[in-house]
């Protein structure tokens, strides 16, 4: 069980694991691979086990092919998940699993969680203000979550393979990408509409000509009316688009650029020569207060962490 514990921190997240059938011996089959951002493995442990993991930090998903799973995190209620169905977990709130059945074989496929996020920007063109709420699950025996499920075991069946094809260098990126994307499209969340419908993702003029004067010139001090007048509208106008374009008023976009202006230059930065409040104030952040409680709400992290990271 020790040796299981220590595969389990290296590959996912640190744990504690216990045995809660005794009549049949613990006998765990790991086989876990690394694609980028993306982590797959096929777990079982022969006997029935609870597992305890804290905050995972990451998104997570639970594919029981057989047997069963009991799980809940943070206050919410207990969910069963079985082989018709995924469970998804969030990066925030202490998670158990309460009974993993010894029958269960699982796939769990762990996310990356600035990845995945930034993979949402991408396909929607505008931040998405992490971390992502999906739905606790969804349904593996038909459309897009079946597919993706499918994609899945592939991966997880490769790497049982000497001749491993798919997690080789060549494919690694573009699959990443692939289950990135699929998994978007598969799970529950406020955007998937968004990403499965073009046309919703079309904005009028002003909003991208207001869009674009941010992105060119993040450190102006924009104002509600300075963008209304670069998009050649009314402040109302503007701010009604923005809610139903782009999901936010103008100036929490002008903020959200100017925060990911923040990160791109911390992460590029060297620790020793340089400091966060300089970045900050650089971007038009006064109030350092504030700017780190927007900065961890929209990364996950404090920006000292990002630059030390």
């Amino acid at each position: 069980m020790d040796e299981a514990r220590e595969v389990l921190v290296a590959a996912y997240y640190s744990n504690f694991l216990d045995v809660l059938d005794r009549q049949r011996s613990f006998r765990a089959e790991f086989a876990i691979g690394r694609l980028g951002a993306v982590t797959v493995g096929g777990l079982t442990c022969n006997t029935d086990v609870r597992v305890r993991l804290g905050e995972l930090g990451a998104y997570h998903v639970n594919i029981p092919l057989s047997g069963h799973m009991t799980w809940r995190q943070g206050s919410a209620a207990p969910v069963l998940t079985t082989p018709d169905s995924a469970a998804v977990y969030q990066p925030c709130g202490d998670t158990v699993v309460d009974r993993w059945s010894g029958d269960c074989r699982v796939l769990a496929v762990k996310l990356d969680r600035v990845a995945l996020e930034a993979c949402l920007e991408t396909l929607l063109d505008r931040p998405a203000r992490g971390p992502v709420p999906f739905d606790p699950g969804f349904d593996t025996g038909q459309g897009p979550g079946r597919s993706w499920t499918r994609l899945v075991r592939a991966v997880a069946d490769d790497l049982l393979d000497e001749s491993a094809t798919l997690s080789g260098s060549l494919v690694a990126a573009p699959l990443q990408e692939a289950l990135l994307n699929g998994f978007l499209l598969a799970a529950g969340h406020r955007w998937r509409d968004q990403l499965t419908d073009p046309v919703a993702r079309l904005r009028p003029a002003p909003v991208k000509r207001a869009m674009d004067a941010v992105q060119e010139r993040p450190e102006h001090p924009f104002t509600a009316a300075t963008l209304a007048a670069e998009a050649r509208v009314g402040v109302r106008w503007l701010q009604e688009a923005f809610r139903r374009y782009v999901g936010m008023s103008p100036m929490a976009y002008v903020r959200d650029v100017r925060l990911q202006r923040v990160r791109d230059e911390l992460r590029a930065a060297v620790p020793e020569e340089q400091c966060v409040s300089a970045v900050a104030h650089r971007w038009g952040f006064t109030h350092l207060g504030r700017f780190a409680e927007q900065y961890r709400a929209r990364f996950g992290e404090l920006p000292s962490q990002t630059l030390r990271g």
